[in-house]
């Protein structure tokens, strides 16, 4: 909690692997939301709020800004990278039992409409197709305020035991 504002205070950090494994998918990625456990790292160049997760479906908040500009003075793709493999990434984490992991094995982005600083609050949803024992498929849309599409995308994911006693913290 910050002193000053009544707030929390983000904490960002790679949750030990044995945490992670004792949580079923979906209590994990909910404390992430709650700030229960730290926010990955690379969500510091995002700054997701209002993040929800329900099994299969992962909702982000975020503002593009003009640290986010490319050279040639628009939205970078990669912030629509970063936001689009996390909410994928992350509703297929919901789906997972504890002692269960996955990581990307592909994604496909297109980008369809253009990000600037005056873009206000993106949505992106990512939602899980299909979530077998050892692959799983998902696809994720960012959009506007107006529900303007403005990128999609889908994945596979390798799912897969986490050894025990292999875990390191």
């Amino acid at each position: 909690m910050d002193d000053t504002s009544g707030e929390r205070t983000i904490e960002y950090g790679v949750v030990p692997v044995d945490v992670m494994a004792s949580m079923s998918g979906l209590d994990f990625v909910r404390a992430i939301f709650a700030r229960r456990l730290p926010e990955p790292p690379i969500m510091q160049t995002v700054e997701p709020f209002d993040c929800t997760a329900e099994t299969g479906v992962v909702v982000i908040h975020s503002v593009p800004g003009l640290r986010h500009y490319n050279p040639i003075g628009s939205v970078h793709g990669g912030y629509a990278a970063i936001l689009l493999d996390s909410a994928m990434g992350l509703a297929v984490q919901s789906t997972l039992p504890a002692g269960a992991g996955y990581t990307t094995l592909e994604f496909k982005i297109s980008l369809v409409r253009g990000m600037s600083e005056t873009s206000g609050v993106v949505r992106t949803e990512g939602r899980v197709l299909n979530a077998g024992r050892r692959v799983a498929t998902a696809e994720a849309r960012i959009t506007d305020a107006k529900d303007r599409l403005i990128a999609h995308a889908t994945t596979t994911c390798l799912v897969f035991e986490i050894a025990k006693g292999n875990a390191k913290s």
